[in-house]
């Protein structure tokens, strides 16, 4: 029972967990402020240009059934325009930070101690000898 105990206490707080609970906090807080963008900002702008700030009174009935497509076009444009909102903020804070360009992806094994490290590494950051990066 001990080493469960020991074991869990690890686990819970190594640091890659700890970075995934900061990670899912920030990204919660991030899409509510995304989400009062898009609700309060963009779709009240598409509102006064379709008349209607959401599409809900559409329905089509057929045999006494309601279909109501109009509450799919609603969640589709707030979708869409929420996508398009988020596209714009990461464009812009990877302009602000200098990372609008990725660096090559994927990892290779060091010709050395066989670690696996980044395709476009130039030293192994396990034996720390010299690699020849296979993406510049």
């Amino acid at each position: 029972m001990r080493t469960l105990l020991t074991n869990f206490r690890n686990f819970a707080f190594s640091g890659s967990l700890v970075d995934l609970a900061v990670g899912l906090a920030i990204g919660a807080a991030f899409a509510a402020v995304v989400e009062s963008l898009v609700g309060d900002v963009i779709l009240p702008l598409v509102a006064a240009i379709f008349g209607a700030p959401n599409f809900d009174v559409l329905v089509l009935t057929v045999n006494g059934a309601q279909i109501r497509y109009g509450s799919f076009l609603t969640a589709l444009v707030s979708f869409l325009l929420l996508a398009l909102t988020i596209m714009l903020l990461v464009q812009a804070i990877r302009r602000a930070t200098g990372r609008e360009t990725a660096g090559a992806q994927g990892s290779r094994e060091c010709d050395h101690c066989r670690s696996f490290i980044p395709v476009d590494a130039s030293v192994c950051m396990f034996c720390t000898r010299d690699v020849q990066p296979l993406a510049s």
